[in-house]
Formats: structure tokens, C-alpha cells, sequence
């Protein structure tokens, strides 16, 4: 799994001209799914956002995890972040999962962040959305599993 993490002040996300998502402060995760991913990979990966402290303390440094300021979450599915452009001028996507595996997978990771006691918000899976955020920082994370 990969997925592009933003702080952010708000974001929300549009499909077919209706907001089918939003959240007010906190992350905004773009999240690509691989063929070779997994549960345990889903799981890895929704701790390590919750946990991962990227929201300042009272001294201003860079110390508080999503949980412990309270953080919305809004995740969109997004396979072009396993676009290869090496080659040639079009991207291949042979790396990404097929859409049936990548949709099960993305709906697990949603409710492994949802068990962690936190507002989630989506997208809609293969639908052409329409993303409008508020950066905070900017402060912006690229994580592999």
C-alpha cells in the first residue's frame, strides 16, 4: 500500500457534482493499493497514520498523533500512485490491484481506521472525484508498507 498523507485544514471530496465527503481539520490520505497487498499491510498502515505525530504541541514542535488531537480522517482511493512512468510516455498500472481486490482492501482499511475511534470520511471508489483541500503547513507524507 501507498498513500500520499496531508495535513490539512479542511478537505472534502465530490463525485458526480454531490460532496461525498468531508472533514474538517486533520488528514487527508490518498491511498494506492498494490497487487501483492494484504489485511496485515491495511492494518500496518492505518496504525501508523493514527499514530504517527505530525500535529504540534504547545512549543510548536511536531509531537501529537492524529488521536490525541482529535483528527477527522478523509481517505480517497487513488491506483495512479502505483503508476509506473519509466517507460515511454504513458503510465503503466500493472503494479496497481485489480479493482475487486483494491475495493476490499480500501473498505478494510477505512474500518481498521474507524476502529481506532476516529471520524473517517470517503470518497467514491472508482468514481471520478473531485478533491478540494486546505493544506496545513504545508505538511505532506509519502508511506510505503
Amino acid at each position: 500500500m501507498r498513500c500520499v498523507l496531508q495535513r490539512v485544514k479542511q478537505a472534502q471530496v465530490r463525485a458526480e457534482g454531490q460532496v461525498v465527503g468531508s472533514i474538517g481539520g486533520g488528514l487527508l490520505v490518498f491511498l494506492g493499493i498494490a497487487r501483492e497487498d494484504t489485511l496485515v499491510q491495511a492494518d500496518e498502515l492505518a496504525k501508523k497514520i493514527i499514530e504517527l505525530r505530525i500535529f504540534e504541541d504547545k512549543a510548536g514542535k511536531m509531537n501529537l498523533s492524529a488521536l490525541q488531537v482529535g483528527s477527522e480522517i478523509l481517505v480517497v482511493s487513488q491506483f495512479t500512485l502505483y503508476g509506473n512512468c519509466d517507460k515511454g510516455r504513458r503510465p503503466s498500472f500493472d503494479q496497481a490491484a485489480e479493482p475487486q481486490q483494491a475495493q476490499s482492501l480500501y473498505e478494510y482499511f477505512v474500518q481498521a481506521l474507524k476502529k481506532k475511534n476516529v471520524k473517517v470520511a470517503t470518497g467514491r471508489f472508482r468514481a471520478m472525484m473531485e478533491v478540494e483541500l486546505v493544506n496545513d503547513g504545508p505538511v505532506t507524507f509519502i508511506l510505503d508498507t
